[in-house]
């Protein structure tokens, strides 16, 4: 069965009633035959019909053998490090989301895990930075937001050889382009709120695992801990995932076109996105993706903050607000916005330069897109002549 009909027909509904949707189980509790005997389900903390059918289908979709949904991007990243214990180590891509930047230098690194930050897209930094002590090679593949390219496979090799585990954040190109585990990644994370769920009306956090070792630690951990994704908000990643296929693949062509767009214009210093031929790592995403996203960052000539942020407040189509992946597009300001919490000096080191800007292009068209920007260029050329090209 080929991929986008299991989005469609993985999950079958309720059957005792002929309903096609997924039934939502919006119950704290499951009463029991006898102490200890139940149909399944005691408590909705441990499990939930709901929940456990988005765990199966995100599980199916990466070609995992587990999935588990949390309360959050970051409460999945929550779960994955408390498999670790005080003194172990993880080697990070530079380019890393600010809010794993954040969890790991405030929290983590204060409770005894060491973290190092290289750049990934070079194997042989991963190969380096490894010591005795590493557990975790944790990717992000393409990055954020300079949408930088690790080659999944050769890190694989790299971490398994020296007994530690591969991590993949696959929120940018979700499982609809990419799937870590057949590159031999051991445990993919999703902020579900972006492509996943797909319409910037959820928040949620899926992990899945390479093996039932794996998923059987990430499990007690979402038990343990709580921090699990409710009945209602599993329904809506549910829903979102049905459509994933259509919305990425439209989004992914659009972003295409306009990045090779941006590259042409006059105020535009450098275009990040896999699918240019200009990108550093582009043959490598052309290995691992089917296609090479929706998110694309630029930064400006006049690489300052203030002329991203005027640029950034003059779309009318791109809206400026914090995440991406939904229908509509947005836009951000990394180094004041997604990015803040992480020092200037370690931003502008990972390529995250003053004036980047990130656009998540929507399902709308891509011409109306162009036009948008186009016309915040005029705008900005009127009121500040240096931002062309010499």
């Amino acid at each position: 069965m080929r991929r986008e009909t299991k989005l469609i027909h993985q999950i079958s509904g309720c059957g005792e009633t002929g309903a096609i949707s997924t039934p939502i189980y919006q119950t704290s509790t499951f009463v029991q035959d006898a102490p200890g005997v139940n149909r399944g389900y005691d408590y909705a903390r441990s499990n939930n019909p709901t929940r456990a059918a988005l765990e199966s289908l995100i599980a199916e979709l990466e070609g995992g053998s587990n999935g588990y949904a949390f309360a959050s991007g970051l409460a999945a990243v929550d779960a994955v490090v408390k498999l670790l214990s005080a003194g172990d180590h993880i080697v990070a891509v530079d380019d890393i989301y600010g809010g794993s930047y954040r969890s790991f230098t405030h929290i983590y690194e204060k409770l005894g895990i060491e973290v190092s930050y290289v750049d990934t897209s070079d194997p042989v930094n991963v190969a380096e930075a490894i010591r005795e002590n590493t557990k975790l090679v944790w990717l992000e593949s393409p990055t954020n937001p300079t949408l930088k390219v690790s080659d999944i496979s050769a890190i694989c090799e790299i971490a398994h050889r020296r007994n530690a585990l591969v991590v993949v954040d696959n929120t940018f190109a979700s499982p609809i382009l990419q799937r870590p585990i057949e590159f031999g990644a051991d445990i993919i994370i999703h902020s579900a709120t972006k492509y996943l769920a797909g319409h910037s009306d959820v928040i949620a956090g899926l992990v899945v695992t390479k093996t039932p070792e794996l998923g059987e630690q990430i499990k007690f951990v979402q038990n343990a801990t709580g921090g699990i994704l409710g009945p209602f908000d599993s329904w809506l990643t549910i829903r979102g995932i049905e459509t994933a296929d259509l919305r990425v693949r439209k989004q992914s062509e659009s972003a295409l076109k306009i990045a090779r767009w941006l590259q042409s214009q006059p105020e535009v210093d450098i275009v990040n996105y896999p699918g240019l031929v200009t990108h550093p790592n582009h043959e490598v995403a052309k290995k691992q993706q089917e296609a090479f996203g929706g998110v694309i960052s630029f930064s400006l000539v006049d690489d300052t903050q203030d002329a991203a942020i005027e640029f950034v407040t003059k779309t009318e189509l791109f809206q400026l607000a914090e995440s991406l992946g939904g229908v509509k597009s947005l836009l951000c300001h990394p180094a004041t916005m997604t990015h803040k919490s992480t020092p200037r000096e370690h931003r502008l080191q990972a390529g995250i330069h003053e004036s980047t800007v990130r656009l998540s292009v929507g399902i709308e068209a891509a011409e109306d897109l162009i036009e948008d920007l186009q016309n915040t260029f005029v705008s900005l050329q009127k009121s500040e002549p240096c931002l062309e090209k010499a």
